[in-house]
C-alpha cells in the first residue's frame, strides 16, 4: 500500500516524516501522469505544485483557513490530499472528479474558479469577513504568474494592501508561463525577481558593518536605509508588490517543500496580507513535459506515459482557423493578430511565425485586449482577436462601449463556443451569441464547416465599420455541407417535400438539422433547412421563408435565453408572422463536466430528440390544435 492511499485528510500530511514526504510527492506526481495521460486534462501545472501544495497543507488547516486556486486547473494535488485520491482515477469523466475545485466534492474547495486572474478578489473577500465575525482563520490564494497579468489581480492587491488585518497569504506560483511564456512587463520584473534574490542579504550587511562604527554609524545606517527603496530596485524589484504596502518573502524555491514551509509559516505568523514568491517549474519531475517547449504539458491530450508521445490527433477547427487567418495576413497587411495569453490553443501561432510584429499577445487580460484592439482599429488595421468563447464575456463591457460605440472594425474569433464538454461549467461557450445580440451594429456569424470558415472570416475582416464575430465549436470540423439554394445571405441546405417544418440551424448544429430532416421526410413531413451564416442581424429571407411554412423550428448550440431563436421569435413577431414556433438550445443552467455527445444528448440537442418533438408538434398541428400549443416562448 502507498503512502498516498493513506491520506485521507491534509491532517494525515503532518506526522509524515521528510522521506515519507519525498515518497508521497512521488507517488502523487505518478498518480497525476497516468491519470492524465488517459483522461486528459492539465497536467504540466499539477506537476509544478506538488510540493507546494504539500507545504501549504501542513502549515495551514483546511478547510477551517481556506485555499483558493488561480486558476483551479492547478488543484489536482490538493484534490489528491483532501479525500479524493480513491477516485481520482475518475477525473474529469462524466459523474466523476471535476478538472477544477468543486464544492459538491469536498468542504475543502470552496471557489470553483477556472477564468484567471478571480482568486485574490474572492481571497480579499473571504479574508475581511473573517475579520468582521471575528473568527480566526486564514485565507491562501494561490495565483500563478500568468494570472497576474489579468487587471483584476491588480484591483484586488490595490484593495489588500489597505486591509491590514486580513489574515491573507498570496503564494506567487511563479512559472513564467501561463499556457506559453509570461508576458509582459510584470513578467520581466518576476524574472528580475528570481534572477536577483539578494537585496535583503546586502542590506543586512550594510547594518551590520554601519552599526559598528562607534558614534556615526547608527545615523548613517538611517540614512542609508531611507534610499532602500532605490536600493532594491536595482538588486531585485520587489517594491513592484511593496510599494503597494505589501510584506514580501521570497524568492523561494517552490519545489523545496521545507523552505517552503519555513516561508509559508513565517507569513502565516504575519497576521495581515503577505506575498510569498514561489519559483516553480511547470512540468516538474517528468522529463517529457519539462522538455515540451510548447506548454510543457500543460493540457496534453492523451500520450504515452513511458515516452511522453502524444497520440495522433485530427484536424480540428482550430487547425482551419490558424490555415485561414494565415492565409487572410498574407492578402491583407492590415490585419493583425491578439490573443490573451493563448497563442498556441486558439491557432494563432501559425500567423505569429509568419508576421511577428504584426502579432500581440496581452495576456490573460481580455478587456486590455479588446481595447487595444479598438485602438489599433482606429489606428488603420484591421485586428483579429481570438479567444476561447467562454472568455469573450470577460471583455464585454469593451466590446459594447470601446469597440461597438465607436464604430471600429475588430473581429472576434470564438474558438470554443458551445458545448465544450469535460472542463466543466466555466468552459461551455454558451453564452456568447446572447449576450452579444445587444451589441448594436455587431454582426455575428456561425460557420457550419470548414469551408465556410473561410468564406466568412474573409467576410468578417472586410467589415471596417464595426465589431464582427465568427465563432466555431471544439473538436474536428465536420463533412463540408454544400447548399442547395440560396435565400438572401442565407444557405439553404435541405429543401423537400412541401413546405411543412423550416428548421433554422445555427453552425455547429448544421449537421444535426440535416439529419433532422432526413428522419422528418422518412414521417412524409416537408422540410427545409436553412443555414443563415451570418446569425446577426437576422435575414429578412428567413422572415420570409417562415412566414410560407407551417411550423418554425431553431437550433442552436448556445443558452436559450436571448439567444439566436430568441431573437428569431422576436423579429418573426415584430414583422406579423405568427407560425408557431419551437426553440432548441442549451438549458440555461450550468452544465456538469462530461463528453460534448453526452452533454448534446442529455439536453436534447440529438437528431433522435429532435426529431421526435417535431413530429409530435406536426401532430397537434394536424389534429387543429390552437397553433400558441406549440409555439415557444422565450
Amino acid at each position: 500500500m502507498g503512502l498516498l492511499e493513506s491520506i485521507t485528510s491534509p491532517r494525515d500530511l503532518r506526522g509524515l516524516s521528510d522521506d515519507q514526504l519525498e515518497q508521497l510527492a512521488s507517488e502523487i506526481r505518478d498518480v497525476l501522469i497516468r491519470t492524465v495521460a488517459t483522461n486528459t486534462g492539465h497536467l504540466g501545472p499539477n506537476l509544478g505544485v506538488v510540493e507546494l501544495t504539500l507545504a501549504i497543507h501542513r502549515v495551514f488547516d483546511s478547510p477551517r483557513d481556506r485555499i483558493v486556486f488561480d486558476t483551479g486547473h492547478q488543484a489536482y494535488v490538493h484534490k489528491l490530499v483532501t479525500g479524493r485520491a480513491a477516485t481520482f482515477g475518475t477525473l474529469r469523466r462524466e459523474g466523476g472528479i471535476s478538472g477544477y475545485p468543486s464544492q459538491a466534492e469536498s468542504d475543502h474547495d470552496i471557489v470553483e474558479n477556472s477564468h484567471a486572474s478571480t482568486a485574490l478578489s474572492y481571497a480579499d473577500g473571504l479574508a475581511k469577513a473573517y475579520t468582521i465575525r471575528g473568527e480566526d482563520r486564514h485565507v491562501v490564494a494561490v495565483i500563478g504568474d500568468g494570472a497576474l497579468t489579468g487587471g483584476m489581480a491588480w484591483e484586488a492587491l490595490n484593495n489588500i494592501a489597505i486591509a491590514k488585518s486580513s489574515r491573507l497569504v498570496m503564494v506567487v506560483n511563479d512559472n513564467g508561463r501561463s499556457y506559453t511564456p509570461t508576458i509582459g512587463g510584470l513578467a520581466t520584473a518576476l524574472t528580475s525577481l528570481r534572477t536577483n534574490p539578494r537585496y535583503e542579504n546586502v542590506l543586512d550587511m550594510v547594518k551590520r558593518r554601519l552599526n559598528a562604527v562607534p558614534g556615526v554609524g547608527p545615523a548613517a545606517y538611517d540614512a542609508l536605509h531611507a534610499m532602500k527603496k532605490g536600493l532594491k530596485d536595482a538588486l531585485a524589484p520587489q517594491g513592484l508588490f511593496e510599494d503597494l504596502g505589501l510584506k514580501y518573502v521570497g524568492p523561494v524555491d517552490g519545489h523545496d517543500r521545507a523552505a517552503m514551509e519555513q516561508v509559508l509559516a513565517q507569513a502565516k505568523r504575519f497576521n495581515g496580507p503577505v506575498i510569498v514568491h514561489a519559483i516553480t517549474r511547470k512540468g516538474y519531475g517528468y522529463d517529457p513535459a519539462e522538455r515540451h517547449e510548447a506548454d510543457q504539458f500543460h493540457a496534453p491530450g492523451p500520450f504515452d506515459v513511458q515516452t511522453g508521445a502524444e497520440k495522433p490527433k485530427g484536424r480540428i477547427w482550430t487547425d482551419v482557423f490558424s490555415d485561414e487567418i494565415v492565409r487572410i495576413g498574407h492578402q491583407r497587411k492590415d490585419v493583425v493578430g491578439i490573443t490573451a495569453a493563448m497563442m498556441h490553443p486558439v491557432g494563432l501561432d501559425a500567423f505569429q511565425a509568419h508576421f511577428p510584429e504584426r502579432t500581440f499577445d496581452v495576456g490573460i487580460a481580455e478587456q486590455h485586449a479588446a481595447t487595444s484592439a479598438a485602438g489599433l482599429a482606429m489606428g488603420g488595421l484591421h485586428p483579429v482577436v481570438a479567444l476561447y468563447g467562454t472568455f469573450l464575456n470577460r471583455a464585454f463591457d469593451q466590446v459594447l462601449m470601446d469597440v461597438a460605440l465607436h464604430k471600429c472594425g475588430v473581429t472576434f474569433v470564438l474558438d470554443r463556443s458551445g458545448v465544450t464538454g469535460d472542463d466543466g461549467a466555466s468552459h461551455n461557450g454558451m453564452w456568447d451569441m446572447s449576450i452579444l445580440q445587444v451589441v448594436p451594429g455587431l454582426r455575428l456569424a456561425a460557420p457550419r464547416d470548414a469551408t465556410r470558415l473561410g468564406e466568412l472570416l474573409d467576410e468578417a475582416v472586410a467589415v471596417d465599420d464595426a465589431p464582427t464575430v465568427v465563432r466555431f465549436p471544439k473538436g474536428p470540423p465536420p463533412e463540408d455541407i454544400e447548399a442547395v439554394g440560396r435565400a438572401g445571405g442565407a444557405d439553404i441546405l435541405v429543401r423537400k417535400g412541401t413546405k411543412d417544418v423550416l428548421v433554422v440551424a445555427v453552425g455547429a448544429m448544421t449537421t444535426t438539422a440535416v439529419e433532422v430532416a432526413d428522419r422528418l421526410v422518412a414521417q412524409g413531413i416537408g422540410v427545409t433547412v436553412v443555414d443563415p451564416r451570418w446569425v446577426k442581424p437576422v435575414d429578412p429571407a428567413i422572415v420570409e421563408l417562415a412566414r410560407e411554412h407551417r411550423l418554425v423550428v431553431s437550433i442552436e448550440d448556445n443558452g436559450e435565453t436571448g439567444g439566436c431563436g430568441a431573437v428569431l421569435l422576436q423579429t418573426l413577431n415584430a414583422a406579423g408572422v405568427h407560425t408557431p414556433f419551437r426553440l432548441h438550445g442549451i438549458p440555461q443552467r450550468f452544465l456538469d463536466h462530461a463528453k460534448r455527445a453526452a452533454i448534446l444528448e442529455r439536453i436534447g440537442l440529438t437528431p433522435q430528440a429532435l426529431a421526435l418533438g417535431i413530429v409530435e408538434d406536426m401532430t397537434s398541428l394536424s389534429e387543429g390544435r390552437s397553433p400558441i400549443d406549440v409555439e415557444q416562448t422565450t
